[in-house]
């Protein structure tokens, strides 16, 4: 029997040295989500503040050309920001029942529409249903309860900042689009530069449909700083319902009513008065309405930089003390106002516009805080109608400072008011009790 000798075992396999790419690949850390869902509704407001920018460059235009007193245009001014307030709460919950996107969509489609049949009329009144009912409307639904709704449903970190960036970009539309609008109007008249308008709130549509998502559900992530994933709830019924209930029930709190009081206010002495007054108070002066209206856009440059360090503040410190400080600067500044008023940029003007623009909507950080620390789920649409108050404060101050320029041929007593009024927007910050500090975000 012949014996066969087991074959040799195959050589073990030299070992490789270990090149310079060896080893686990480095991980790279995609950004979350929801910073692309705050740049796409950051890009949304820009596009759209185009419409805020216009109704203070319209003022001696539609006087000039129609004869229309100033208080006339004014109330349509009026109508135009109580409406944008009005319909604020109503449409955080539309949003809650139709999705982010459907209603600011068809909000940007309601805006164009407004702006773009301003150019045919011929009589006050449609002034005031173009300009102050359909684009008010329009812009209720795309205002900062717009801004509370993305911040609350994408972030559970962060949200004083994000809160900042996103109400700066009303603040860098006005940057964008206000020295565009003055030029346009001087050079062309107004029609063009309401037809600018529309065609701005148009070419937004697309980037809310294809960028923004409702919910962080519907792309199967987490809120931002959330290790938790948060179902989508069901869409809610009963909008108006909604909205009015949460009235009802926050308006049985003080917080809510001195929120409303020093928002009231905030909107008072920014869009009721600077954004539709300045301009033609400058041009008083002898400013040519170009010059008058880059000033305001440098407001929105400072104004980025306040917005978004307030809400960098905010995160950190007691939202009641930063609304006092707030508002009791922004007084001093408008009581110093009648007397920089001229027909040249000088230095001490130049000062006065940097300072009021690091405070213009400084407030909004803390003001949402504190609806969102006092009401909880229900803060976006609390925070509405608080900013419904913001509005009609600015509806009321648009009205009435036309009147009084029309009665006593100046604006100066209308300045001295606002600084008077801002002393008792600080007063009443620093009564806020309970759960005012400062909200961990």
């Amino acid at each position: 029997m012949t014996r066969t000798s087991p074959e040799p075992p195959a050589p073990a396999a030299a070992p490789v040295s270990p090149g310079p790419s060896s080893g686990p690949a480095p991980v790279r850390r995609r950004p979350h989500r929801a910073w692309s869902v705050a740049a796409a509704t950051f890009l949304t407001l820009i596009g759209a503040a185009g419409f805020a920018s216009l109704p203070g460059l319209l003022i001696d235009p539609l006087h000039a050309e129609f004869h229309w007193s100033r208080g006339t245009i004014g109330l349509a001014v009026s109508v135009n920001l109580a409406l944008y307030g009005l319909t604020a709460p109503f449409a955080a919950a539309l949003m809650d029942r139709f999705g982010i996107r459907r209603v600011v969509a068809a909000a940007l489609t309601v805006i164009a529409v407004g702006a773009g049949l301003t150019v045919f009329m011929t009589a006050s009144w449609q002034l005031v249903l173009c300009w102050g009912v359909l684009v008010g409307l329009g812009s209720g639904s795309m205002a900062l309860a717009f801004a509370a709704t993305v911040t609350n449903r994408w972030f559970t970190a962060r949200r004083g900042l994000v809160t900042g960036i996103l109400t700066a970009a009303g603040a860098s539309g006005q940057l964008v689009f206000l020295p565009l609008l003055s030029m346009i109007v001087e050079r062309h008249s107004w029609r063009p530069a309401a037809v600018t308008v529309a065609l701005a709130a148009l070419a937004v549509v697309p980037l809310v449909w294809l960028l923004l998502r409702d919910h962080p559900a519907d792309v199967g992530t987490t809120p931002y700083g959330s290790a938790e994933f948060v179902p989508k709830p069901p869409p809610q019924r009963g909008a108006a319902r909604r909205a009015l209930a949460a009235l009802s029930s926050a308006a049985r709190t003080a917080p809510f009513w001195l929120l409303s009081g020093t928002f009231a206010i905030c909107g008072a002495t920014t869009n009721g008065l600077v954004k539709t007054h300045f301009v033609p108070a400058a041009h008083d002066h002898g400013m040519p309405m170009t010059a008058a209206a880059s000033l305001l856009a440098v407001i929105g440059v400072f104004d980025i930089a306040g917005t978004i360090g307030s809400g960098w503040l905010t995160d950190r410190f007691d939202t009641r003390r930063l609304l006092a400080v707030y508002y009791a600067l922004r007084g001093i500044s408008l009581l110093f106002l009648p007397f920089l008023l001229s027909a040249t940029v000088h230095p001490p003007m130049v000062f006065f516009i940097v300072f009021y623009g690091l405070d213009w909507v400084a407030t909004v950080p803390p003001t949402l805080a504190l609806c969102r620390a006092h009401y909880g789920d229900d803060s976006a649409i609390v925070f509405g109608w608080v900013l419904a108050a913001h509005q009609v404060g600015a509806a009321l101050i648009a009205y009435l400072g036309g009147l009084a320029r029309d009665a006593l041929g100046t604006y100066d007593p209308v300045w001295y008011a606002s600084g008077a009024l801002c002393a008792v927007a600080a007063l009443m910050a620093l009564v806020l009790r309970g759960r005012s500090a400062a909200v961990a975000a």
